[in-house]
């Protein structure tokens, strides 16, 4: 295996898959490729990637199901692939784990350097938080154990929105934009912006009582977004 790692593409595709392919071995990935998701399951399985590829729309076994499954046995890193217009699936795949996706037509190169980057966030170490509890009024995050509660309920949070809602407590009444959001909690310096604007929307609707009105998570305009506390 090359030091950068080893990436499974599944897409139904063949085009898209043979160009995929030779754009990560030309970037140092050991790269295999399915044709559709019940084949990807296989070669998951046989393989153990570092990282997954994923097409969105494939016929049979579409790839937010595979997504689904490789979430209820891994923790792999997956990059979904979806086509312009298609926010909906965007959505559903960061809800069931994905941790970026790439709308096409897409840029090879890019699609190569985003996969890089995710892989670099994965395997950075997490570090050991500074306060093992983080209250704001009725909201409560565990930082060790990585749960969230909101009025004493289990908050569904993805890995993702974990992240983004423990950097937003820890950096109470400070405005930070997309590109910041970006790069402090993906760990990103480049990439497609709107996955913040997913995100923070997701939460919103996690933690928002009503999230058309957000009085958490606002939007400061010409910015981005700024966390601003609750009173007791």
């Amino acid at each position: 295996m090359t030091e950068q790692g080893r990436v499974l593409v599944v897409d139904d595709d063949e085009t898209v898959r043979d160009v995929v392919r030779r754009y990560l071995e030309v970037a140092g990935f050991d790269v295999d490729v399915a044709g559709d998701g019940t084949e990807g399951l296989r070669l998951f399985s046989a393989t153990g990637p570092d990282l997954v590829v994923l097409d969105v729309m494939m016929p049979g076994l579409n790839g937010l199901e595979v997504c689904r499954r490789l979430r209820q046995v891994s923790q792999v890193p997956v990059v979904m692939l979806t086509a312009l217009g298609e926010e909906e699936n965007r959505i559903a795949g960061l809800q069931l784990g994905a941790d970026d996706y790439v709308t096409k037509p897409f840029s090879p190169k890019e699609l190569a350097l985003r996969v890089a980057s995710v892989l670099r966030r994965a395997r950075m170490p997490r570090p050991e938080p500074a306060a093992r509890l983080i209250t704001d009024g009725n909201l409560s995050l565990q930082m060790t154990a990585r749960q969230a509660t909101l009025g004493g309920v289990e908050l569904p949070l993805t890995s993702r929105e974990f992240d983004l809602l423990a950097f937003f407590l820890t950096h109470p009444g400070v405005a930070f934009s997309r590109a910041d959001l970006l790069e402090k909690v993906w760990g990103w310096d480049f990439g497609d912006q709107s996955t913040v604007t997913v995100h923070v929307r997701r939460l919103r609707e996690k933690i928002e009582r009503n999230p058309a009105k957000p009085v958490r998570v606002a939007t400061v305009w010409g910015v981005g977004y700024r966390y601003d506390p609750v009173r007791p």
